[in-house]
């Protein structure tokens, strides 16, 4: 018998979560059923996606269960198995992360080939956020040459693949994060070529202005609010938005007030498309090779604010509503 400790949705959040909507839960697992592996988590996801999967209402995803291990993405070890296609040791990945370890149907876990990559790259830059951020900006923007480009959020796990993806391609990049560390990432080491504290600055609009006074060609929108306000300012006529994200009104109690000058869209003719990632899969080989080679050469960095032991989940949740995480947020399990 393995035991195993998870975290459950012990309340439905109102605004911004707290602790107390989280509770942790020990459970014995059985050995593994037919065609079932036994799995051991090494590593964890959170993102901000989750939030809305905390509200009872229908979605992309369906809600988080009250009084259930929630899902999320996870890397980890087999332990036993019952089906002759996985073997003790094999490296996986699955959507059975925020616990330390489970039993599972085998067709609902997937092999890892780390490529020489270190396993938890497969929950960040070389999993659904890289993923996210080259169909966000190839396919939904359709970036094309002279383009420039904005990203918010820039720091972020999305946000820092989109502009190293940028400036591979040969754009200028204007980027936005909080604090003067990830300002010192963004210039330092991925190369944009405007960063902008928006912590610090007074008038983001102003701010993106003198950035790009011949204004922006693509927007890939991870944040809302005042950073929407500011693309459509600075959007040239035709100009795409990629809306990925807008986490600052996932917590938001009433309906937050539009951007003010959405009519510029109308006179811009500029196109505004959410996506989720998982509409895009077909890119997945593409961007698996494109990686490769990317990360051969040294073109693509990332970073990781790692806190450790499932206790710790649901803080690293609430880190990312505060700014808190530097790059991909993760927790090691093991």
């Amino acid at each position: 018998m393995t035991t195993s400790r998870e975290v459950r949705l012990k309340s439905r959040p109102v605004g911004l979560p707290v602790a107390d909507n989280f509770e942790v839960a020990t459970v014995t697992l059985p050995a593994p059923g037919p065609g079932e592996v036994q799995v051991r988590n090494s590593w964890m996801t959170v993102d901000p996606y989750m939030r809305g999967r905390m509200n009872d209402v229908k979605s992309y995803s369906p809600p988080f269960a009250l009084g259930e291990a929630m899902q999320g993405g996870a890397v980890g070890e087999v332990i036993a198995s019952n089906d002759p296609a996985y073997n003790v040791g094999d490296l996986v990945q699955s959507n059975y992360g925020w616990r330390e370890a489970y039993n599972a149907q085998a067709s609902m876990v997937q092999k890892l080939n780390t490529f020489g990559l270190p396993p938890q790259a497969f929950l960040g830059v070389a999993g659904m956020p890289g993923m996210t951020a080259y169909a966000g900006l190839l396919r939904v923007a359709a970036l094309k040459e002279g383009d420039v480009v904005f990203v918010s959020a820039a720091s972020g796990a999305v946000g820092s693949v989109v502009c190293q993806i940028a400036k591979i391609k040969g754009h200028k990049v204007i980027g936005s994060a909080g604090g003067p560390e990830k300002v010192k990432f963004l210039k330092e080491e991925l190369g944009v070529d405007v960063a902008i504290d928006y912590k610090a600055t007074p008038n983001l609009m102003k701010a993106l202005e003198e950035a790009a006074p011949e204004g922006i060609d693509v927007y890939f929108e991870n944040v809302g609010g005042e950073h929407l306000e500011a693309a459509l300012n600075s959007a040239r006529p035709f100009g795409r938005f990629a809306l990925c994200g807008m986490i600052s009104m996932y917590n938001a109690t009433t309906p937050p007030p539009g951007p003010r000058n959405i009519a510029q869209a109308v006179g811009k003719q500029l196109r505004m498309e959410g996506f989720i990632v998982s509409s895009h899969y077909d890119m997945l080989p593409s961007f698996h090779k494109d990686l490769a080679e990317w990360h051969a050469a040294g073109k693509i960095k990332w970073k990781e604010t790692v806190l450790e032991g499932i206790d710790k989940a649901p803080e690293a949740f609430l880190k990312l509503f505060s700014g808190e995480n530097f790059g991909k947020m993760l927790v090691k399990l093991s």
